[in-house]
């Protein structure tokens, strides 16, 4: 996957399939989006391209009031790696500013989607809406692209168990500690992405050696405290594990997620480690002797081993 931070350093794209969005999460619904660009890229011998923006618009129009305390499922290393995953050529990465706002859809559609990348076929999510006062949807894209000759789809909203799926359910999901439902949604398991460093030399010395992530980005939407199932996977590593979190609602960025391996691996100090969550397993309790905590946590490593997973 080619990524790009700049439209004017974006080379030639052979027959590009567009779509744009924040794809916050990179659910069954963006996943759908994608499928249908890399379907209709294979038929014209094209390429499929994502045009996203960071920060997240909401946070740029809104600063002290909806944008204020948007967290975001995944960090922007997080979102790259599931695009990529995801089988995406192209992606650029558009810095969002309120200059940038005030683009009209026409302009947008011109300028960018046209002059700049010569797009082919226009692919876009229900309901969707682009360009200054979100004034360009559906219809407006399919009068432009009958008089400019570019195609134009549109997805439908995608259902599980006849819930509509979006970004902000997802988010409510994980901020109550419903992983699996989150999980669901996703179609593919809740993550963190950093960096594995050596913790709580006090957990190490009851048993339980663990590594932390520090949070990379302070808008990243964190679980609630507890002890989760997870799977840790890095470079060397394929573990499942139990994390432990303690957020830090002044300071997010100093949030504590700590993870102990149930399986045995060299060093991982150092290394970009995947925390995949499963499952909930408790919420945070409070425990004032080192005894009941080392029980208590022999009794979380043995429910996280009985969980198939």
């Amino acid at each position: 996957m080619k990524i790009f931070h700049n439209f004017n350093d974006v080379g030639s794209i052979r027959n590009a399939v567009v779509t744009t969005g924040s794809f916050d999460g990179v659910h069954i619904g963006h996943k759908m989006i994608l499928q249908r660009l890399r379907k209709l890229a294979m038929e014209i011998d094209g390429e499929t391209v994502l045009i996203t923006f960071h920060p997240h618009p909401r946070k740029v129009l809104y600063p002290e009031s909806v944008g204020r305390d948007l967290f975001l499922i995944n960090s922007q290393r997080e979102k790259i790696e599931l695009l990529r995953k995801a089988g995406l050529d192209n992606l650029i990465i558009v810095e969002f500013t309120v200059e940038f706002s005030k683009i009209t859809s026409l302009e947008f559609v011109t300028n960018i989607l046209l002059n700049k990348l010569h797009s082919r076929i226009i692919v876009i999510g229900f309901n969707h809406h682009f360009g200054h006062n979100r004034e360009g949807d559906y219809e407006a894209l399919k009068r432009l692209g009958s008089v400019n000759g570019f195609g134009v789809e549109e997805i439908p909203e995608q259902d599980i168990q006849n819930e509509s799926v979006s970004s902000t359910k997802i988010r409510k999901a994980l901020q109550d500690g419903n992983i699996q439902k989150a999980n669901a949604y996703l179609d593919h398991q809740y993550i963190i992405m950093g960096e594995a460093r050596k913790s709580s030399q006090a957990l190490e010395d009851i048993g339980f050696p663990c590594y932390s992530l520090r949070i990379e980005e302070d808008c990243k939407l964190v679980p609630p405290n507890g002890v989760y199932a997870v799977t840790v996977v890095g470079e060397d590593c394929f573990s499942r594990a139990m994390c432990f979190i303690r957020k830090n609602e002044a300071s997010p960025l100093d949030t504590l997620v700590e993870v102990h391996l149930l399986e045995s691996y060299g060093s991982l100090e150092g290394a970009v480690v995947t925390i995949l969550f499963h499952k909930r397993i408790r919420e945070e309790r409070v425990i004032t002797t080192t005894e009941d905590l080392r029980k208590q946590l022999i009794l979380d490593r043995n429910q996280v081993d009985e969980l198939i997973f």
